[in-house]
């Protein structure tokens, strides 16, 4: 199953790769667009984001929009040792981040404002590939399997990809979790 998963994650990532930068821009503001439509997001207080790295949706300008609708914008900082994400409040895209662990972009010292995970009404996951049951393909470090358990029942949990990460079927493990909602430049799934 781990070789397996590692392979598929290989191949989606290097046709994502593929897009230019202008492509994933695009793709992303239309990813933008449908998540603003969403009730759940309208209705949310507090929204934690993934930050994008790469070539994954970029998710700048929806944690932008959060805090221009004075919601609760927050983006998780990684704690390698304990593979452990702390939810912390952006209040400045340019100020609050700098590169962190793996390279991804997270609070640093002086910018980390820690929030209860408890208080977060929804999360918007990364993921390398997704089925249209939710199925979804981590990037293999287990730090979202390990946050989801913080979170209060019901937090609608929504994923952010490209059509093309849209896949048949996710190998998953008993303790997978599948998202509610992925979003993409073409549509909203719901999981039923």
């Amino acid at each position: 199953m781990k070789k397996e998963k590692g392979a598929l994650r290989k191949k989606i990532i290097q046709e994502r790769d593929r897009f230019s930068k202008q492509e994933v821009s695009e793709k992303s503001a239309s990813i933008a667009k449908n998540l603003y439509a969403l009730s759940v997001y309208r209705e949310a207080n507090a929204v934690m984001f993934f930050i994008s790295f790469g070539s994954e949706v970029d998710t700048r300008l929806m944690i932008e929009d959060t805090i221009q609708r004075g919601k609760l914008a927050l983006a998780p900082k990684a704690v390698p040792e304990t593979r452990a994400l702390i939810p912390s409040q952006i209040i400045d895209w340019m100020r609050d981040l700098e590169p962190g662990a793996y390279n991804i972009p997270e609070p640093g010292p002086e910018t980390l404002r820690p929030r209860d995970p408890e208080i977060i009404d929804l999360l918007i996951v990364p993921g390398v590939g997704f089925d249209l049951d939710g199925g979804r393909l981590g990037y293999g470090g287990g730090y979202y399997d390990r946050f989801f358990e913080l979170l209060k029942p019901g937090v609608p949990l929504v994923a952010l990809a490209f059509e093309m990460q849209i896949i048949p079927d996710i190998p998953l493990e008993q303790w997978d979790r599948r998202v509610d909602m992925i979003i993409t430049e073409q549509r909203v799934i719901t999981r039923n």
